[in-house]
């Protein structure tokens, strides 16, 4: 009981699972977390340093209350020099931002500035972790470099981890659907609730620091981290993506929703096992790893097709399918799982058709996206094959490999059978 842990950011993730985690680990005598929102800040100090989350169960939702939590927010002094001091004695940190830019902006209240801070306050250094869950394949070096050039000390005994977090979880501040669900709010006077499923099975770098023991025990290392990052990225994500732009042509509310379509689910089968699944145990099949194996990548995918179409999870199809400029991006999780498949000789129609149907959610929300994109066509009626391409290639950037008319061609065929299904006009 004498670790310290200290988050940044008090979202869902960290809320429902670094805090979470450290609090059931019984490891840590401190929580701490820093956060710029002061509603929030001065909602849980009200609530005497406790807040609730909602775990989704295969069958129930339970809440749990985690308490003694300090919660400082680093853009008042007083509250940044405590976050500096708290920062100084850590042993585990987290980091759970929106993106890896977070890092450094907001000047002196910045992760960075923090963390060079409180790193450099320190007399005599300690193995320190800090867990990077800003979903990117580099967050961990990204940060280090960031601490590097501001100056930080002690870095010998600080090691950033990058992550592969497949929890599913989500903020509901809608108080109709808070009350239909019957969930309970982050605190009494905080209109807000964090739904998160039970699913704990976090990867994480492997730990090279002499005599440093986890008090997070749950997570598992692994030495190699980025297989598994794109078995995420082209396998999770990416299905889930799928899923839900073949919802939304059916005008399907929820994920759950899509779960009781034969059809949707059929798609999402066969594109995650036999198309990226496929490509991803040719890719990784040297790696001697359970999940890079035929059987093993089924059970994977099974266990996450159950797990996205949990009920109690109220995934919303606008949710999962939001951001489609950034998800229909070359690399991002539809695109490059196709060309991953096609890197593996494998032909990925099904992918093809979640690809298609993203397009069609981007054009079906025209008045979101046109500004970005001016050269959007009016409606899915009116997307040929010219202005598909030409759309596609904007989205793209410039970016470019050998599968570049392959994927335009595959996303042209999508969008026809979609028509000829009857999904699309």
């Amino acid at each position: 009981m004498a670790k310290t842990y200290v988050g940044f950011g008090f979202g869902p993730i960290q809320s429902g699972l670094f805090l979470f985690e450290a609090c059931q680990s019984g490891n840590f005598a401190r929580h701490v977390v820093s956060e710029i929102d002061a509603a929030l800040v001065a909602a849980v100090r009200d609530n005497g340093g406790a807040y609730t989350i909602n775990i989704a169960r295969p069958d129930r939702v339970e809440p749990f209350t985690v308490r003694g939590l300090e919660v400082f927010n680093p853009q008042a002094p007083a509250d940044r020099e405590a976050l500096v001091s708290a920062i100084s004695a850590a042993d585990e940190m987290a980091t759970a931002l929106p993106s890896v830019a977070v890092y450094t902006a907001g000047h002196n209240a910045s992760v960075v500035s923090l963390l060079r801070d409180g790193l450099n306050k320190r007399s005599a250094p300690h193995p320190t972790i800090i867990y990077a869950a800003e979903n990117h394949n580099h967050a961990a070096e990204i940060l280090t470099k960031a601490l590097s050039e501001a100056g930080c000390r002690n870095l010998e005994q600080v090691q950033a981890l990058n992550t592969v977090i497949g929890k599913m979880s989500g903020v509901i501040t809608d108080a109709a659907t808070v009350s239909r669900l019957g969930l309970a709010t982050l605190t009494p006077r905080l209109q807000r609730a964090v739904l998160v499923e039970e699913f704990n099975h976090i990867l994480i770098s492997r730990i090279e620091l002499p005599s440093c023991r986890r008090g997070i025990e749950v997570f598992v290392e692994k030495p190699d981290l980025l297989p598994f990052e794109e078995a995420k990225l082209y396998g999770h994500n990416a299905i889930h993506a799928l899923i839900a732009y073949l919802a939304d042509l059916k005008d399907l509310p929820t994920i759950a929703a899509a779960g009781r379509d034969p059809w949707i689910m059929g798609r999402a089968r066969k594109a995650f096992i036999s198309e990226s699944g496929a490509a991803l145990i040719r890719r990784h099949k040297d790696l001697q790893d359970p999940l890079f194996t035929p059987a093993g990548f089924q059970r994977y995918a099974d266990d996450l097709l159950a797990r996205m179409i949990n009920p109690q999870l109220n995934d919303l199809v606008a949710r999962v399918g939001r951001d489609q400029v950034r998800k229909l991006g070359y690399d991002d999780r539809l695109f490059g799982a196709m060309r991953l498949a096609l890197d593996g000789g494998v032909q990925p129609v099904n992918l093809a058709l979640g690809a298609a149907a993203g397009v069609v959610s981007l054009l079906r929300r025209r008045e979101e996206t046109g500004a970005l994109l001016p050269q959007l066509p009016s409606n899915p009626a009116a997307l040929t094959r010219e202005n598909l391409s030409g759309l596609l290639l904007a989205l793209w950037k410039e970016k470019s490999d050998q599968h570049r008319e392959e994927l335009l061609m595959m996303t042209w065929e999508g969008l026809r059978a979609l028509r000829d299904s009857g999904l699309v006009a």
